[in-house]
């Protein structure tokens, strides 16, 4: 069956515009960071607005009021957990990952790796990524709080963007 009724399409048509409105709203007071994936909470974040709004537009039994106060507090609580790292690094170690240095002036870091889970095949695809060919012309590999790679190039000096990467 195609569909059940026409009022069941138009309340689709109707809270979808509505429900768009309210997170559009709602992602424009909070600001960029409620979009990013800067760590595992703002992914989760991200994720549950999505289904939150899939969930206002294709079920009956969630009114848009309850969805909008759904987008509002997923909003509120990745601001709160984002103030709260701010201004605790307690808190902020507990509840975030911290960048991992994979490989070293061309050398890989084996215990790093084991312990993140990361192969060497993967840590090769970042370098491929980045335009080397090489690992001995890389410095660093560091694997990023959201799950990505990044690739530094070796360099005159010393690296200071490795200041807060855990060995």
């Amino acid at each position: 069956m195609l569909f059940d009724n026409l009022q069941g399409l138009l309340r689709v048509v109707v809270i979808s515009v509505l429900a768009y409105g309210v997170l559009v709203v709602v992602l424009r007071v909070t600001g960029k960071r409620a979009l990013a994936k800067l760590n595992a909470f703002d992914f989760v974040v991200t994720i549950a607005l999505g289904s939150t709004l899939a969930t206002v537009l294709l079920t009956q039994d969630v009114a848009l009021a309850e969805g909008a106060m759904a987008f509002a507090m997923l909003a509120l609580l990745q601001w709160l957990v984002s103030r709260f790292s701010i201004s605790s690094t307690r808190f902020r170690d507990l509840i975030r990952s911290q960048p991992r240095l994979l490989l070293e002036e061309g050398r890989l870091l084996d215990g790093a790796m084991a312990d993140e889970r990361v192969t060497e095949p993967e840590v090769d695809s970042a370098i491929r990524n980045a335009g080397i060919g090489r690992r001995e012309e890389v410095a660093a590999v560091v694997l990023e709080t959201d799950g990505s790679m990044s690739v530094i190039k070796k360099a005159d000096g010393p690296l200071t963007v490795l200041k807060h990467v855990r060995r």
